[in-house]
């Protein structure tokens, strides 16, 4: 920069001083004094002095990295102010003053103290200022200059990895490209050709290239596969200075690999295989593996084997190991030695993911011979049904044959077999079987109604080798034959109504049979034979298995006879025809006018229609002694009441004195054993209650024969002739009440107690000469009765 003290020299002698620093020389203090030049103007002919301008305030220029034995010098400072006196000083300041750069205070010459490095700076910016030393003033204004460092190739080309790596499918045309390496100068690319990189490769030649420009490397070779080789080293060079002599390199590894495409079908190592197989292999068994070699990998080298042809194609298979893409031949049906020895198979291998771009090449498939010979074993006997059904009646003979089983040994020695029963199926040893031929027999009699099937398991075994053995199930039904007669499908007990009508339906029976006839049950129905005479009722067969219990004629009394009992003969329509005779048990009952049942007791026809004179007086008897003992008991009472309770002090009753001890009255049958006011002859029979209602209308008895009830007029004279001679009897039990008819009676007594102890049947037809009152009772015990029970 031009400072006013230049602007001054120029004005008084127009002589410039130019300070000059070269940049590409080394600058001492003798290089400061200006050159004198003489030119002759063409206007006025005159000559011209001036002084050439020796350096430039603005900007200096420095070599990098200087390496001389003394200190590089950049420039120097001067003004005109400065007399050679030693009065001014200079001074510098900015980047680097003082560390980097010094200026020597007295002469204002400028040097670099270090070695410089453009990478790391590549300019510096300082500032000058000349000042009076007496004074302290400046003689110049401050000026700003630069200092710029020059370039030189000292940095090689360095590549953004150490080490790259990249992949191309084999069998690639010529040209493609890879991958692209790069690589920087830090020189100034500005500034010469110091940074002009240029790339070249070392290694991995003929097989690929790289563009010097872009880096970008590319295949040289065609067709390379990468079955012949998989993994190339490639070493790259980066120059700079455009390559030439002289310049820096650096260099880069990039490894590259061929990566597999299917381009190469699958081939079996061997014409043909041989395998062996028992003939007991199961179905599934492996018998052994088979391998087409295929130089791929991955999905490339995938294989699937098949059978192709061959006469053993429906008996084995063939499955792929996706592990190791081997084939695994298997059996896949029951071989039999005696049937074939041996199979040959043709088995297939193909790629499952073939390349179309190589179909050219030909088929991606092999194809091999297989041969698979079968293995005799001793075998168990063989049966000739997988199971056995017999049929057999259950009437069968003990020993009787019933069936046989058949098995044989499979193998070529045929050896002898026996025959044998499992126990564990026939633990009652119902059946047997011959050893020699496999015949069943009976060992005991059947009974289809208890077991209708037999399930047993014969075990055949060889003689030679009891270790081969077979058994089967045998199946045994039981047929039935008509060995059972039916029978009632119930106990049946029902009832007649005293006013029933003849023709009336009064119960429906029914029948079962444990036999299972074919064609299924009939069953027929029928009175025995000697109750059809003169019977009271009939049966009536239904035609459906049931028949009707029906009423011959109206009315039916249960004085004379209370339970009929029914035989009925019940046959099938089986062969041989079976019968059994069931029993119907008839109860006659009073009914209302509808039908319905009321009673069936015979006690109830004891209780008459009114009470007679006789009973009334005996119940105001007993009402008055009654009456009598509670005044007798009141006057006790009262008069205790006047006693004192304790006599004295010390006189302490602990026990608590009742008085309700008199009874329950006539009712109370509980309280007072009334057996004792009765005839010990009575006393000692099995009585019923006659003042509580029983339990049940139904109650099931053994009806004593007509012949053997007793006189009712005997029984009720002896009763009351009892009564009258005990005046101290009390009016407790009503039966003596009931007994005694009064005075003027000229029926005697009509009560029927214990009428059913007589032996012998009682003629009543003389009741129908006691005039009307009576014609109930004429009507119930008179008249002749042809009913059996």
């Amino acid at each position: 920069m031009r400072t006013h003290s230049f602007l001054t020299v120029l004005l008084w002698s127009s002589v410039f001083y130019v300070v000059h620093m070269m940049p590409s020389q080394k600058r001492t203090n003798k290089h400061s004094h200006s050159e004198r030049i003489t030119g002759m103007s063409e206007n006025d002919g005159k000559t011209l002095h001036r002084t050439k301008r020796g350096w430039m305030w603005n900007q200096f220029f420095l070599l990098e990295e200087y390496t001389g034995p003394d200190t590089q010098y950049v420039g120097k400072l001067h003004t005109d102010q400065d007399k050679g006196d030693g009065n001014l000083k200079y001074i510098l300041t900015g980047d680097g003053a003082g560390s980097l750069f010094i200026i020597d205070e007295n002469t204002g010459d400028i040097h670099a103290a270090k070695k410089l490095d453009r990478e790391e700076k590549s300019l510096y910016v300082l500032r000058a200022k000349a000042i009076d030393r007496k004074t302290g003033r400046q003689v110049e204004p401050e000026s700003e200059f630069i200092i710029k460092i020059h370039d030189i190739n000292d940095n090689e080309p360095k590549f953004t990895k150490d080490m790259y790596t990249a992949s191309i499918p084999e069998m690639s045309g010529v040209g493609t490209s890879v991958i692209q390496v790069t690589a920087t100068d830090a020189d100034d690319a500005n500034y010469g050709n110091s940074a002009k990189v240029v790339y070249s490769i070392l290694q991995g030649q003929p097989y690929f290239s790289v563009d010097p420009e872009t880096g970008i490397i590319k295949t040289a070779l065609p067709d390379m596969s990468r079955e012949n080789r998989e993994q190339y080293q490639v070493v790259i060079q980066a120059k700079d200075m455009g390559g030439q002599m002289g310049g820096l390199s650096g260099t880069t590894t990039v490894n590259i690999t061929l990566t597999d495409v299917n381009d190469n079908p699958p081939r079996f190592p061997q014409s043909s295989y041989q395998f062996s197989s028992p003939e007991s292999a199961p179905p599934g068994t492996p018998l052994g593996r088979i391998k087409a070699n295929d130089p791929d990998v991955g999905e490339n080298a995938e294989i699937e084997y098949s059978i192709s042809s061959g006469d053993g194609s429906d008996m084995f298979d063939i499955i792929t190991d996706k592990d190791t893409q081997e084939g695994i031949i298997t059996v896949k049906k029951h071989l039999d030695f005696e049937n074939k020895l041996l199979y040959t198979l043709r088995v297939e291998a193909t790629n499952t993911h073939p390349d179309p771009r190589f179909l050219q090449l030909g088929p991606f498939k092999d194809t091999t011979l297989v041969k698979i010979s079968v293995e005799d074993i001793d075998e168990p006997p063989v049966f000739s049904r997988p199971w056995y059904l017999i049929e057999v009646d259950e009437d069968a003979k003990e020993g009787s044959i019933i069936g046989q089983v058949v098995a044989q040994d499979p193998d070529i020695a045929k050896n002898a077999i026996k025959y044998s029963v499992d126990r564990h199926t026939d633990l009652d040893r119902i059946f047997n079987i011959y050893s020699g031929n496999g015949s069943l027999f009976l060992s005991k009699p059947l009974d289809r109604e208890e077991t209708p099937w037999h399930n047993i398991t014969v075990i055949a075994t060889e003689i030679n080798n009891p270790k081969q053995s077979s058994q089967i199930p045998v199946f045994i039904r039981i047929l039935d034959i008509n060995d059972h007669a039916p029978e009632f499908a119930n106990y049946y007990e029902t009832f007649v109504c005293e006013n029933a009508k003849a023709g009336q339906l009064i119960q429906t029976v029914s029948a079962i049979d444990k036999d299972q006839p074919p064609r299924g049950h009939r069953f027929f129905f029928e009175l025995v034979p000697e109750f059809a005479v003169h019977p009271n009722f009939s049966v009536v067969d239904n035609k459906d298995n049931t028949a009707g219990i029906m009423t011959r004629r109206n009315g039916y009394s249960r004085s004379k006879t209370s339970t009929y009992l029914l035989p009925i003969i019940i046959f099938d329509n089986d062969y041989p025809i079976q019968s059994s005779t069931g029993t119907l048990t008839i109860r006659v009952c009073a009914c209302d006018s509808r039908g319905n049942m009321q009673s069936c007791s015979a006690e109830a026809l004891l209780l008459p229609a009114g009470l007679s004179t006789g009973a009334l007086v005996a119940i105001l008897l007993c009402i008055i002694i009654l009456l009598v003992l509670v005044v007798l008991f009141t006057a006790l009472k009262r008069q205790r009441k006047k006693e004192p309770l304790i006599i004295s002090k010390d006189d302490v009753r602990d026990n608590i004195v009742t008085y309700n001890d008199e009874g329950g009255g006539e009712e109370d049958t509980q309280a007072f054993d009334i057996g004792t006011l009765r005839n010990p002859e009575a006393r000692e029979e099995s009585k019923m209650r006659r003042d509580v209602v029983p339990e049940t209308i139904f109650q099931i008895r053994q009806t004593a024969p007509l012949w053997e009830n007793i006189d009712v007029q005997d029984f009720i004279h002896r009763r009351l002739k009892e009564n009258d001679l005990d005046p101290a009897a009390p009016p407790y039990d009503s039966l003596a009440t009931y007994a005694y008819e009064g005075n003027d009676s000229i029926a005697n007594s009509l009560s029927s107690l214990e009428s059913l102890t007589t032996e012998g049947n009682q003629d009543y037809d003389y009741l129908s000469d006691w005039g009307p009152r009576f014609k109930k009772l004429a009507d119930m015990y008179g008249g002749e009765d042809s009913d059996r029970d």
